[in-house]
């Protein structure tokens, strides 16, 4: 693989891994949890959040070890072989493209809670975000990882004074009364929260991005996972002590708990979170993408970087499908729950293979951190049912596509390689 030149710090990673597990869903998510569960949501959040962190710091490790571009894929394989490494990276490469689109849905519910568009109009701005992701990605990750810094502090600060409000606020109704705590629902609010912690594997793919990774990798992934797991419970305690009926919840106990503007700070916080998680996975499916081709997996057009070392071509085809999807999705009329529960299957096989690799690649110390962090992820497989089969499904049809594509380049050896 060709050596990149690290540009992003301690701090930088940190921004980037907080905006990027927060992204579309900070102010979405936890009000589908609540609708599920009531208060059991609540709870749901915390023993997510609990379970993601090994998983996290078990990311961190690896990536931190193995610094490489294909990120989860690059473990894999290195744990059990070529051939599901490389599996494992064509999954991830395939349902980004779903996954962002989805993402870029849920933004738009922002949009619309201010500005209503709907129709081709509404198509029309979703791709317009896909253009300007490609031309912030131009000069690297770097310059959006200072952004994305500064967005996830104003962020954290919103949500600190709602929660300080909400302390003191002699409105509120008194809250945590919404039915009594349920197992099944609970696990389903587990599943559908695990959405919001959908990028951890996305920042091994930009270790070597990072100027020291051995150093920062770890900090900045276990600073930005705390983080991302107090706001959420914070936004979930909040709504549960507010009643409101507006579009967005987080607007409606924004106006109560701090006197107006909900629409404009929640709305503009939204937009920039949701655009910042779609930046980031576009820059490391890019990345995936590009390395891919440097091992010749996949054609050599992909490999070609800019003068900021920016596989640019590799960006502009995984943002053409990304809009390719998004206009199918519209003409299809496919539910963003379809996505989202298609994307959450295959990134749980994604984690439960790259923590059962961590058993092999890393030292004792990491393997009870590892062996948890499997156990977490079946749990979640669990949570998930029927949508872990399309996930099943594509990882079965890639080890079939992969080992024919092997057998035939074994077959054609000899002819063009004789004794």
């Amino acid at each position: 693989m060709t050596a990149t030149s690290g540009t992003i710090g301690r701090w930088q990673g940190a921004g980037l891994m907080a905006t990027t597990l927060l992204g579309t869903g900070v102010f979405i998510l936890p009000q589908m949890t609540i609708d599920i569960a009531g208060a059991g949501a609540l709870l749901a959040w915390g023993l997510l959040t609990l379970a993601i962190i090994p998983i996290a710091l078990v990311f961190a490790r690896l990536g931190s070890k193995y610094a490489h571009a294909a990120g989860p894929a690059y473990f894999v394989e290195q744990a059990f072989g070529r051939l599901l490494g490389r599996a494992i990276g064509l999954c991830f490469l395939l349902i980004v493209p779903i996954g962002a689109p989805a993402a870029i849905l849920m933004t738009m519910q922002f949009i619309n809670a201010l500005v209503p568009i709907s129709g081709w109009v509404e198509v029309s701005c979703e791709l317009a975000v896909l253009l300007l992701l490609l031309v912030v990605n131009l000069r690297g990750i770097q310059v959006s990882a200072k952004a994305q810094l500064l967005l996830t502090l104003a962020m954290a600060a919103v949500v600190i004074a709602m929660c300080l409000s909400g302390i003191i606020h002699p409105a509120l109704d008194g809250g945590l009364q919404r039915a009594d705590v349920e197992i099944p629902t609970m696990l389903k609010a587990f599943g559908i929260a695990f959405w919001s912690f959908l990028g951890i594997e996305a920042m091994t793919h930009l270790s070597a991005d990072f100027r020291r990774p051995a150093q920062d990798l770890v900090p900045a992934m276990m600073t930005g996972t705390v983080l991302v797991g107090a706001i959420y419970l914070a936004c979930s305690w909040l709504l549960l002590q507010t009643d409101t009926d507006a579009p967005v919840a987080m607007m409606g106990a924004f106006d109560t708990l701090l006197g107006g503007y909900g629409a404009a700070v929640i709305g503009g916080l939204g937009i920039a979170s949701g655009l910042a998680t779609v930046n980031v996975y576009s820059a490391s499916v890019a990345r995936l993408l590009c390395s891919f081709s440097e091992q010749g997996i996949l054609p050599g057009w992909f490999k070609q970087r800019n003068q900021y070392q920016v596989p640019v071509r590799a960006l502009a085809i995984v943002l053409l499908v990304m809009a390719g999807v998004i206009v199918i999705n519209y003409v299809a009329d496919v539910s963003l729950e379809q996505l989202l529960s298609w994307a959450n299957g295959v990134f749980v096989g994604i984690y439960l293979l790259s923590m059962l690799a961590a058993l092999k690649l890393l030292d004792k110390s990491a393997r009870p951190l590892a062996l948890f962090s499997s156990t977490v992820c079946l749990l979640l497989a669990y949570s998930l049912g029927s949508a872990m089969i399309y996930a099943i499904v594509l990882l079965v049809v890639l080890l079939v596509l992969l080992w024919w594509q092997q057998r035939i380049k074994q077959r054609r050896a000899p002819t063009q390689h004789p004794c």
